[in-house]
């Protein structure tokens, strides 16, 4: 273990709370390993020995988050996250398999499924616009993690208003997808990209209401006026 991660880990273990511990497992189905803190505690952990490796090359950055996702805990994912997000000026068109692999290897929840899409792919997407053709392929994989991270992975851009034909054809994929947080992540997607295209994320679930599942309805038209709401709602 490197000198960094130890001393990363003093860190976290000194900022454990037991209270949050136990409460941070209700947000999830699934069983979470985590230290417990709030999130402002981790983001300014994170931020703090960020200076320490910063200058490193993003290849020793990377292999640090490698190690990080390796311990399973929540928190150590949210820096690994963090940091590959930081490293973002130095991202090269290969890392988007690094940043494949850690969502299909390690992500075991909808936290850091969040954290890699929003912020890591997505900030990716917006230097490489070219490689969104693999968000496609990942609605296609029996890894519900990477399912979702291809609809979340577009939040940021959809928030800048870019990809609204590719974030159609993602909704198309993942439309009839069993699974409530793959259809969450898509409608969430929706939802933002309605914020600059209202009339044609308005018009696109009204064309698919009929099968849409409803709580990925819900979520495209959450910040809709209350008379578009009304219709897309309506049977």
């Amino acid at each position: 273990m490197s000198e960094i991660i130890e001393k990363l880990r003093e860190d976290l273990v000194a900022n454990c709370d037991a209270e949050i511990q136990e409460k941070t497992q209700y947000f999830f189905k699934e069983h979470i390993r985590c230290y417990g803190m709030k999130s402002a505690t981790l983001t300014a952990i994170c931020k703090e020995h960020f200076k320490k490796v910063k200058d490193k090359s993003k290849s020793e950055i990377f292999d640090l988050c490698d190690e990080l996702w390796q311990s399973g805990m929540l928190e150590e994912g949210g820096v690994a996250c963090n940091w590959s997000y930081y490293s973002c000026k130095k991202y090269e068109p290969a890392d988007l398999k690094i940043f494949e692999d850690w969502i299909d290897l390690y992500v075991n929840n909808w936290a850091l499924c969040d954290a890699m899409g929003n912020h890591t792919v997505g900030s990716f997407l917006e230097m490489y616009p070219e490689f969104i053709t693999e968000l496609k392929r990942w609605t296609q994989s029996t890894n519900r993690w990477m399912r979702r991270a291809s609809a979340v992975s577009l939040i940021v851009p959809a928030r800048h208003g870019l990809f609204l034909k590719d974030i159609f054809e993602i909704a198309d994929l993942l439309l009839m997808d069993g699974d409530d947080l793959v259809q969450k992540g898509y409608g969430w997607m929706l939802k933002v990209a309605g914020q600059k295209h209202q009339k044609e994320v308005f018009d696109y679930v009204m064309s698919k209401k009929a099968i849409m599942p409803r709580t990925a309805l819900r979520y495209a038209i959450e910040k809709m006026p209350a008379e578009l709401k009304a219709s897309a709602m309506a049977r």
